[in-house]
């Protein structure tokens, strides 16, 4: 799949998406990432693209004709049928689920807001989708989209083994058991006995209680209509 960023600082994926898992979907043909400087069409001598609110108030706003030029002249005649996705603090929250959704989507477009915000014209004309990555705000969109591409990269087939995605947080609406390697025995801290006794059942069966006991003390809203919540 592919996905096509639109910010005023590309500079900052330079780190996200040249190390590890993604940059390797992304030489391995599997993954496309397209960053678009919305400020090549910026207005006038300075390429702005943004400018003060009407009515008054603190900051500046994200102007309209420059993030349209960008979204629509990189995308052409694919924007009808692309999701255009604003990274947002008052959006819909970013999940697990939703990640598998988009890796479905031959293509998506993430535009990374700025500054006080984005004219309002652009959510209403432009954005098909608003997503945030958590009840905070950050200084720009921008590592909110890398967190995006990261989750659904993972997705995608071949970029890692599926059965990684199978037994991990929220896969199964769980917070993930805990996690156990080589030595047996650290400082006095042994591994639990039944992950040596090769039951797998029993195993098994231990894992899906821990996740579950970890679930109900950290995370209990996840536990709602479960029949297995105890």
């Amino acid at each position: 799949m592919r996905f096509d960023i639109f910010t005023i600082f590309p500079g900052i994926f330079s780190g996200p998406f040249d190390e590890s898992i993604v940059r390797r979907a992304i030489e391995r043909g599997l993954l496309e990432v397209g960053l678009h400087d919305i400020r090549e069409h910026g207005v006038g001598r300075h390429r702005a693209v943004d400018d003060t609110p009407y009515g008054g108030g603190a900051g500046m706003v994200m102007a309209a004709p420059p993030l349209f030029a960008s979204v629509e002249t990189t995308l052409g005649d694919v924007l009808p049928g692309t999701p255009v996705i604003l990274m947002s603090p008052s959006g819909e929250r970013f999940s697990q689920q939703i990640a598998r959704e988009l890796s479905e989507l031959p293509r998506v477009a993430l535009i990374c807001g700025r500054y006080e915000g984005i004219d309002q014209r652009v959510r209403d004309h432009l954005v098909t989708r608003e997503l945030s990555v958590g009840d905070y705000v950050l200084t720009g969109g921008e590592l909110a989209a890398a967190v995006i591409v990261d989750v659904v990269a993972r997705f995608i087939p071949g970029v890692i083994e599926a059965g990684s995605l199978e037994e991990e947080s929220f896969s199964d609406g769980l917070l993930e058991y805990p996690h156990y390697t080589r030595p047996a025995s650290f400082r006095g801290w042994e591994v639990p006995s039944i992950l040596l006794s090769g039951h797998h059942a029993e195993i098994a069966r231990w894992r899906q209680e821990r996740a579950l006991e970890i679930t109900r003390e950290r995370r209990p809203d996840l536990l709602d209509g479960r029949d297995d919540a105890g």
